[in-house]
């Protein structure tokens, strides 16, 4: 439950975020207790929420997300800890993009496959086509403890609100939770096809580069966040009233 001295823009954050771990979790995006969702806290300059770290992804509640600074220290009471590497990737964003207020990170098994892949994400089908001139991409460089590697994951990711983080997994952005969520939702999907369409062993079909770029702008056209990607949350929202409310506790 919220406390006296958390603000109610705190506290409807807290809730979102909740959301889109359970959300993960229904999706199958999870990798046990690693990898991390996060959102600034609105009005506290260099401070995020996140996971508490030990638990699954479907015990993720309101209430016990880890408030941390961008050096990683807790900066309201929490029985939990937090994962180093998580906080390193995260801390990266948050300390400096301003247009980033939520991040999330994954280890799924279509992810880390296209990570693998030198072409990185394809052009082979609609879906992939949202990401088209709006994906980057940074050169694996371990488990992300050392701290000199965030400016060069924020280099990487420059303006666009993908990432693929190559031998490792995928990262979105969003300015809310509905957006960075439906970018990862849509980009996940986009790598489960390709695998799918690689592992046929048929010849394959790229979209012509003039017409990825077309598509790509009907997206960024259509998906405005009055539009679709807010009707797509409302029914996430309502898909967690029925499978799990405890959400929001």
């Amino acid at each position: 439950m919220t406390s006296p001295d958390m603000s109610a823009a705190e506290w409807q954050t807290r809730i979102e975020l909740a959301a889109c771990y359970r959300l993960a979790a229904h999706f199958r995006l999870t990798d046990l207790i690693y990898t991390h969702i996060t959102a600034r806290v609105p009005g506290e300059d260099g401070h995020f929420l996140i996971n508490p770290y030990g638990l699954m992804w479907e015990e993720i509640t309101a209430s016990n997300l880890v408030k941390i600074d961008v050096e990683g220290n807790k900066v309201a009471p929490s029985p939990h800890s937090v994962n180093p590497a998580g906080f390193t990737i995260h801390s990266a964003i948050h300390r400096t993009s301003h247009s980033a207020a939520w991040i999330m990170h994954t280890h799924s098994r279509a992810g880390v496959a296209v990570s693998t892949l030198e072409e990185g994400l394809l052009p082979l089908n609609q879906i992939a086509l949202q990401f088209y001139d709006h994906i980057s991409y940074h050169d694996y460089e371990g488990i992300a403890l050392d701290l000199a590697e965030r400016d060069r994951i924020v280099a990487s990711l420059g303006d666009n609100p993908a990432l693929v983080l190559r031998n490792h997994g995928l990262l979105t952005t969003g300015a809310t939770a509905a957006q960075m969520f439906n970018n990862m939702f849509y980009l996940e999907r986009a790598c489960e096809i390709q695998v799918a369409s690689l592992s046929m062993g048929q010849p394959l079909r790229a979209v012509p580069d003039a017409l990825a770029r077309h598509v790509a702008g009907q997206y960024a056209s259509s998906m405005g966040e009055d539009d679709d990607v807010a009707l797509e949350w409302a029914a996430h929202l309502r898909l967690l009233e029925r499978i799990a409310p405890d959400y929001r506790d």
